[in-house]
């Protein structure tokens, strides 16, 4: 039950009113160079289509740390996994799935869906989706450091608007 949920929050942590769009709907960055994005990233802004499942008192928090490229295309996610009394490192692999910028995994009970909407390599926005019994979606901010950049955050609340998402807590590692 906690690596379920463990694996939900993993969506949900990455640094996404509901939304019913299709990944089609969803812009990928043009000229997307997976290296670029190699490094380490703090979650500036998050929003999610289930709110619920990111409660403030909740005090499991999974947060995402960097992400390094693979052979083959595939991206691995460092991510951190914490609790009472908790905290794990977790590396999630995601394979290239369809255009460039998008990746999927899978996992018992359900999948990942990731695309990388756009970026300047200093500041990105992601879109992630994960399903199960349902679908949960989210968006995120990030940023190479922990400033926002007013142009981004700009950009980052029309996709907001646009698929009508609820602000969820920001939770990063140092």
């Amino acid at each position: 039950r906690m690596l379920e949920r463990g694996l939900l929050l993993l969506a949900l942590g990455l640094g996404l009113a509901s939304t019913q769009g299709t990944l089609e709907e969803v812009p990928v960055q043009p000229g997307f160079d997976a290296q670029k994005m190699e490094g380490r990233w703090f979650t500036m802004q998050l929003t999610t289509s289930h709110t619920d499942l990111v409660l403030p008192t909740d005090p499991l928090r999974l947060a995402l740390h960097s992400i390094w490229t693979r052979e083959g295309g595939d991206l691995a996610l460092v991510l951190f996994w914490m609790g009472e009394g908790v905290c794990r490192g977790m590396n999630v692999t995601l394979h290239p799935a369809g255009l460039p910028g998008q990746y999927q995994g899978s996992f018992a009970g359900g999948s990942v869906h990731v695309c990388f909407v756009s970026s300047d390599y200093s500041n990105l926005i992601l879109y992630v989706r994960f399903e199960d019994v349902e679908v949960t979606s989210l968006w995120a901010l990030l940023a190479r450091r922990m400033l926002e950049d007013p142009a981004w955050l700009g950009k980052y609340w029309e996709y907001v608007e646009k698929f009508r998402l609820q602000s969820a807590p920001v939770f990063n590692v140092a």
